[in-house]
């Protein structure tokens, strides 16, 4: 596919290192910045122009009137919609949009046709969307949706109490009455696509399908109660921030926001009537300490320095709030988070990148490829694919126990219409299935793919 991107912040390098993983995507990067451009032009194999994304000459220089799709990320809202319209008036079918600010996001969702966007991103709101999640379900790590939201991919960690603890999946079957399916366990730094026997140890970070409607009962039987949170604190009034905010408090959570800038925390306090708007340094103890954080039950550090909402986190948990989220911008402090006890994190540009690179297989399905939906987890070490079985395959109506898979791919769930079916040994794929697949091999876009 050709791909071109406008704008390489932080969001467009992370889209344009993913397309590169993924190869057989002829790519051209637009920015002002030459030296951005020629860093990534040595880095990446692809074409850079130097120049205003926006323009007409800066496009035609790009060649975007061949291009497949234009993904505009730059810091403007208004340039990436201009940008857009002009690629489409190039000829350009799909575009897809960042459009951040909430003032006039519903404008813009309802004009996009008008305006020549295919998909309006949103980092913030989607970022916000997800933390909303995880809160809404205490237990878990990370959620993920599949089938329009019957099935869902959970990471839970294994924590001291949990039942997992142990068991080898064999047991686990014999004992648990919930019907899941353990697909991926991480382990330190190893990543598992796990078999029968093995054996799930304190500390694993598990990631399993469920039936959304199975998912509550399933935790229950684990020992990782489903606890109700109440009492909200985020530290940090940016438009993530803000997001969240105005989210929990329509469910009726109470919030507390506490933000550092006085403009911005009376512009939060006159906008979000609901919440309790704070002007101070949330990275202060003390301060967290006056606002009642030991009271509270979920702690969401939003600051713009991923080391202080490490540190800010870590006094969280020191606190014993029940739920701490953190938000991590940079890859390179990953590797820290597990050993510094930081269980929950997001990454916004992680999030729109997985939800860009699933619109792109969207768009390869309609040229052959089978792939509906795509996440990415354990920082990119594992694939959850969900494939449509829409073309007749000598593997179909066979039991899953004797057909040959890949090693490290395992078949995580069928959909067949509206039933859900956790498969085992003796299910079998049939024609018009949805068949989600987890795996540690990239760039599958067939479910043929799966089979030696």
């Amino acid at each position: 596919m050709k791909i071109v991107i406008i704008g390489m912040g932080t969001i467009g390098r992370t889209i344009l290192k993913s397309l590169a993983d993924e190869g057989g995507h002829t790519i051209t990067i637009i920015d002002e910045d030459k030296d951005k451009i020629e860093q990534l032009i040595e880095k990446y194999d692809v074409l850079g122009v130097v120049g205003n994304g926006a323009c007409v000459d800066i496009q035609r220089e790009a060649k975007m009137r061949t291009a497949d799709l234009a993904i505009v990320m730059t810091n403007s809202d208004e340039l990436n919609v201009f940008a857009c319209l002009v690629a489409k008036q190039a000829g350009v079918k799909n575009t897809i949009a960042r459009v951040r600010n909430p003032v006039y996001r519903k404008q813009i969702m309802d004009m996009k046709d008008e305006l020549g966007i295919s998909v309006i991103v949103n980092p913030e709101k989607e970022t916000a969307s997800e933390i909303f999640n995880l809160i809404n379900l205490p237990p878990i790590a990370q959620v993920e949706h599949f089938a329009n939201g019957k099935v869902l991919l959970v990471e839970i960690v294994a924590e001291a109490g949990c039942a997992l603890i142990g068991e080898s999946l064999i047991s686990l079957g014999q004992k648990l009455t919930s019907k899941v399916l353990i697909c991926a366990v991480q382990r330190g730094e190893q990543v598992i696509i796990p078999t029968g026997n093995f054996m799930i140890c304190e500390g694993d970070r598990i990631h399993f399908t469920s039936d959304a409607k199975s998912l509550r009962d399933f935790l229950a039987e684990i020992n990782l109660v489903n606890y109700r949170l109440r009492n909200i604190m985020i530290v940090g009034g940016s438009q993530i921030g803000y997001y969240l905010a105005d989210e929990l408090s329509k469910k009726k959570y109470r919030v507390k926001l506490i933000e550092n800038d006085k403009k911005n925390a009376d512009m939060l306090a006159e906008s979000l009537p609901r919440v309790t708007v704070v002007h101070g340094n949330g990275t202060r103890h003390d301060l967290l300490l006056e606002e009642g954080i030991e009271a509270m039950d979920a702690f969401i550090a939003l600051t713009d320095i991923d080391e202080e909402n490490m540190i800010v986190s870590m006094f969280a948990n020191k606190m014993k709030v029940k739920k701490t989220i953190t938000q991590i911008k940079s890859d390179d402090l990953y590797g820290l988070l597990r050993e510094l006890g930081i269980n929950n994190n997001v990454s916004p540009k992680n999030i729109v990148a997985d939800s860009v690179i699933s619109y792109i297989r969207a768009l390869a399905n309609k040229r052959g490829s089978n792939v509906l939906t795509l996440y990415r987890l354990v920082k990119n070490q594992v694939e959850a694919l969900e494939f449509l079985a829409k073309k007749q395959e000598r593997f179909y109506d066979k039991p899953l126990k004797e057909l040959r898979l890949k090693e490290n791919c395992l078949v995580a769930c069928i959909i067949r219409q509206s039933e859900v079916i956790i498969p085992n040994g003796n299910s079998c794929i049939q024609h018009g299935d949805n068949v989600i697949v987890v795996t540690t091999h990239k760039n599958f876009d067939d479910l043929a793919d799966i089979f030696e």
